[in-house]
This record gives structure tokens, sequence and C-alpha cells, in this order.
């Protein structure tokens, strides 16, 4: 799974909590039902630099969708089998998942192929998903701590803010709103906000949905989730697709003049290498080596990814 270790411990006559399915096996899951995304929506919903095709829909995540489904759908019956044994009559609240991993493993792109998927099952309808980003301190927060350089570190998020959002959508308020991040310009939007309207599922995607309390007591944001997904890869996997993204956000979004990277837009491909991978180093693998690798193990359910950004096998923690 990763040179730095595996999300659990089978061999060797240990224990584990996590059951590990291969990718043919995993395929083999597939629900008997007609694709209900067409090769056009899965080009629109992948990342840059992900190799997200047809076949990796429907042999990976199409598994994955029902799986979540049935989660969804099983914790919806047991909010009304409680219900009835309490005498109390209460609506069910929204299921929520979330999805962790490293900068430029795909995560971002799993959370919207999955948003599209959930939203075709009959029973779960109304699916919303809301990045971590929107939850950054504003640059000029960021700047006033001394934290420019450590943006994505926890220490860079308002988390009681991300907290006391999904509190208010996990106990079923009608609208919840969420600040709205800009990749242009590399910064919260002032007066610009996410409305999430009580749905059936919301997704909470970003780099630290799964870290434990901060201060080692009381309620993390992960606490109130209903299932956790992590992607993980190879961190030397990660830093090359890291780069090689860097290069196509160089030639492209970067010659933007709006874009808070343009200063990166003249530089040669040697010297946008060369940067690249010098804000890997410095930022981006210490980040997924200090704070995000380690949450992988609280993860329900992991996807390890193979050097050609497609899915290996799938950990899936025991029930």
């Amino acid at each position: 799974m990763s040179e730095h270790g595996s999300a659990h411990t089978g061999g060797n006559g240990h224990s584990t909590p996590f059951v590990e399915i291969d990718r043919a096996d995993w395929a083999d899951l597939a629900p008997t039902t007609e694709l209900p995304l067409s090769p056009t929506e899965i080009v629109e919903l992948r990342g840059l630099g992900d190799r997200l095709d047809l076949r990796e829909v429907t042999e990976v995540y199409l598994p994955l969708s029902r799986l979540l489904n049935l989660y969804a759908v099983g914790a919806r019956r047991l909010h009304a089998d409680t219900s009835r044994f309490l005498h109390r009559d209460s609506k069910a609240t929204p299921f929520v998942i979330g999805v962790a991993g490293s900068v430029a493993v795909g995560k971002s792109t799993v959370a919207r192929l999955l948003r599209e998927m959930l939203s075709r099952w009959d029973d779960t309808p109304r699916v919303e998903l809301v990045t971590t980003d929107g939850f950054l301190l504003p640059n000029t927060e960021l700047e006033r701590r001394g934290l420019m350089e450590r943006k994505g570190f926890p220490e860079s998020y308002d988390r009681r803010a991300l907290l006391r959002f999904v509190t208010r959508v996990k106990s079923g308020e009608p609208e919840v709103r969420a600040p709205f991040y800009s990749h242009l310009s590399y910064d919260i939007v002032r007066d610009a906000e996410i409305v999430v309207r009580a749905p059936d599922i919301l997704i909470v995607e970003g780099l630290n949905v799964l870290q434990p309390p901060a201060s080692g007591h009381g309620l993390a944001v992960s606490d109130l989730f209903d299932f956790t997904i992590y992607v993980d890869a190879r961190t030397s996997d990660i830093a090359g697709w890291y780069v090689d993204r860097f290069l196509k956000l160089q030639r492209g979004a970067f010659a933007n003049p709006q874009s808070y990277f343009h200063r990166y837009a003249a530089l040669s491909t040697e010297e946008a290498t060369a940067k690249g991978l010098e804000i890997w180093k410095r930022i981006n693998e210490p980040n997924l080596l200090r704070n995000v690798l380690p949450t992988r193990s609280r993860a329900d359910l992991v996807l390890r990814k193979g050097a050609d950004h497609a899915v290996d096998s799938v950990l899936l923690r025991k029930i």
C-alpha cells in the first residue's frame, strides 16, 4: 500500500480490522445495472492528471457507490427502528461521508464521482459535496499567523467552523452555509457561499478530515461521519503525480494573470519541474507524512492505487 506501512496488519498470524479485496474480486461486486454515467460525464468529472476511464468507474466506483448506498439506507432504517423503540417521531438526518488523502492522489475526483453516482440511486437522490478548502483561514489571517507556508496543514483551517458546519448538517437543519474557496485566487472569496439544503448524503472531502481532536479530547469532525474513505498510494507515486499536475497547471491555469501562481507561468519546463518538486518536498510531503498518512487507519475503507492511478485493491473495515 505504501512504503510507510500498511493500513492493516494481516499476515503472520496478526489480527486485522480490515478485509482486503483485490481488484478482480471487487469488480465482481458491480451491480448488474447499467452504468449511470456517460463517457463524457466521466471525462468532465476527473481531475487534472487523473486517468479515470469507463472501466475504472465500472469496476471500482460502481460497487463502491452501491456499498455506500446500502450503508446510507441501512442507517435510515436503523433510525426509524430506534425512533419507534423510543416512541419518538424524529426525521432521519443526512448520512455523512468523509473522503481523505494526500494532495494529488485523486481524492477530489473520487468525491465528485461518488456525488454523481450516489445521486443516481433511487433512495439517495439528493447528494451534496463540500470540500474543506472553504474552511481554510483567509490568506490575510494565515500571513498574520505566519502560516502561508503551511497551508493545508491542520493548523491552517478554521476547524471550529468546519465542526459547526457538519454538526448543523448532521443535526438536520434545513439550510447550512459554507465559505467558498477559489483555486484561482488561492483564497476564500468574501460574500460567496455554498448552501447545503438537507441532503440525503453529504460528502466532505479534504486532506485532514480524519484528524482526531486537536487537543486530544473533545469532538473532531471525523466523529460526525457515518462512513470514511482514504485514497492511498505510494508517496513516491503521489510526488510524481503532483509534479505532473503542476506542469499542466503551469501551462494552463497559471497563465491567467488573476492566478495566484501566475509568477510561475513563464518558467521553462525544467524550471517548472524543479519548482513543483521543491514545493512538494517543502510543504506537501511533510504534511502527508506528519498529518495525513497517520489518519489512514481511521478510515472505514481504503482505496489503494497503483503507479498508473488505477485502484489495485480495496481495504474494508470489518463489520
